[in-house]
């Protein structure tokens, strides 16, 4: 909170530029991955403009495997600058990394926009939009541990509004494909309305970051850090594991204990008050990584569940209904949108419990209990697949999987980042902070290397393809005996399918069930069932 003596946020303008600025670190990722079905589309071969950001594009129409390339190359730059950050910081002044980051995704963005109305290869396509995926998270990555180094210096409000823009981020790219698509204007119109949405954004956030310097808050904590070592920039993404009450994570060593609270007007005295107890030595990574190993590697294997089967599984799921807008809007609300509302509302359950406890190991049984959900994802309706059965075919199967996975994902990462902070003393949080993030990168970049061995189990098709009854000559049916079989080698298989159909609106006295199998001579067996 921030001291009485301190200036006031007039209006609230800080806090909501620093939402608007967390709302803008993961805009560029959301937009991304909620128009997978539009980069899919433009991949097979068809034109920009025959293609809508809604069409629901299955895996065997994916032939550049797009929704898992965009998945690590999304990542692997999250982790790179983890480990770069230290040298950025020290080589990069500050205002030159976040306002020439700003403006990098900019550019890169209105890139994306444009392509909309140039007709490409799907070759050169893909490699232009995966060169601007890689950009455009590097300077992502390097914006948001910016800016959480800036937010270490500001009340801890401030840096709840910050998380909870980058929470909504997620909702916001879902809620503008829906808008995009319910517009009712031409394919191309719609999606290149959906690209300048994520412009507006990210401009939005440039003339957020440059009013700052102009309002009297932001200048009376930004300021402190003019006096700080250029090594307390480290600190940037430590704050993924604070928050303040709302969030039920300890905010500081500061808020922790009360003890420690740093008076702003006496900083230099307390300084030197606390310095002595709570400092005696320069933390030791490998003491640190002992105490929080465990609470890592839920936290990695957490991320590596999640990246593994979202979006490249979830986004193959199709609604089992016949064709119509629910199937139309099926996967932009059941896959992204839920998901993005579940994790939110997960991540915000840790304001009321914390549930197990660091000392409990029940919660790596909770997180290992997540790697279910692969084989689940991957049995739900997708057409057009061979290899692998459809168990669950109706809609509320996968909206159920879908919100379990969700909301277990924010509430465990949630936890995770709550519970590390408390296995180290006060003076060892910053390295605990370095060590998560540096997981929680390796967590993402592994799921998403994980999604390409799924995906490729999940799209494998059999040697020889299976017929369609329709094109196969019926033979005549024997009144006598009701039905005639085709001549066939060996046995009926026992996984042999049924389909049975009737036309629809006509009474008809006889139904005809086709068992279907898949053979080098397929035989057929047709029987006439009479109704009395």
């Amino acid at each position: 909170m921030a001291r009485e003596d301190s200036p006031r946020d007039s209006y609230h303008l800080v806090g909501i530029s620093f939402f608007i600025l967390g709302l803008g670190t993961l805009l560029p990722w959301n937009f991304f991955i909620t128009a997978i079905p539009y980069f899919q589309g433009r991949l097979a071969g068809a034109n920009g403009t025959a293609e809508t950001p809604s069409t629901n594009h299955t895996g065997p129409t994916d032939t550049y495997n797009f929704n898992n390339w965009v998945t690590l190359l999304s990542q692997l730059p999250l982790l790179l600058f983890t480990l770069l950050n230290s040298f950025l910081y020290q080589c990069i002044p500050e205002v030159v990394r976040i306002l020439g980051s700003l403006l990098a995704i900019l550019l890169l963005f209105a890139l994306t926009a444009a392509l909309v109305k140039v007709d490409l290869s799907p070759g050169l396509f893909f490699s232009i939009t995966m060169a601007s995926v890689w950009f455009i998270n590097s300077f992502c990555a390097v914006l948001q541990g910016s800016l959480f180094g800036q937010l270490g210096t500001m009340p801890s409000t401030y840096s709840t509004l910050f998380l909870s823009g980058q929470g909504l981020a997620g909702i916001f790219a879902a809620l503008a494909m829906l808008m995009s698509m319910a517009s009712g204007v031409d394919a191309q119109t719609s999606a290149l309305g959906y690209f300048i949405t994520p412009c507006v954004g990210i401009l939005l956030s440039i003339v957020c970051y440059l009013s700052l310097p102009h309002l009297e808050f932001a200048r009376y904590y930004l300021s402190k850090k003019l006096s700080q070592a250029p090594v307390q920039e480290l600190e940037t993404k430590a704050e993924l594991l604070q928050a303040d009450e709302k969030n039920g994570i300890p905010i500081s060593p500061q808020k922790a204990d009360p003890a420690l609270d740093l008076d702003l007007e006496k900083e230099p005295e307390s300084e030197l008050d606390l310095d002595e107890p709570q400092k005696p030595g320069k933390p030791s990574v490998f003491v640190v990584f002992q105490k929080i190993w465990l609470t890592a590697l839920c936290l990695v294997l957490v991320f590596t569940v999640t990246l593994s089967v979202f979006p490249a599984i979830t986004a193959m799921v199709t609604s089992s209904t016949s064709p119509g807008k629910w199937s139309q809007f099926f996967n932009p609300i059941c896959c992204f949108l839920l998901f993005n509302v579940m994790d939110w509302l997960g991540r915000s359950l840790t304001s009321y419990f914390l549930w197990p406890d660091e000392d409990s190991r029940l919660l790596p049984l909770l997180v290992c209990l997540r790697f279910l959900f692969v084989p689940l994802f991957m049995l739900c309706h997708v057409r057009e697949r061979t290899r692998l059965p459809i168990i669950f075919r109706q809609d509320a199967y996968f909206i159920t999987f879908m919100l379990l996975f969700a909301i277990s994902n924010g509430y465990l990462v949630s936890l995770t980042m709550c519970l590390a902070p408390r296995q180290v003393l006060p003076h060892e949080r910053e390295v605990a902070g370095a060590l998560m993030t540096f997981f929680l990168a390796l967590g993402l970049s592994c799921g998403a290397s994980l999604s390409f061995l799924f995906k490729a189990y999940s799209e494998a098709h059999q040697s020889s393809p299976q017929p369609s009854s329709s094109v196969l000559p019926s033979p005549p049916l024997s009144a006598a005996s009701g039905a005639e079989t085709l001549p066939r080698e060996g046995p009926l298989p026992r996984w042999a399918s049924w389909s049975v159909g009737a036309r629809r609106g006509q009474k008809l006295p006889w139904l005809i069930a086709t068992l279907h199998m898949v053979r080098k001579k397929t035989p057929v067996v047709i029987l006439l069932l009479t109704q009395e």
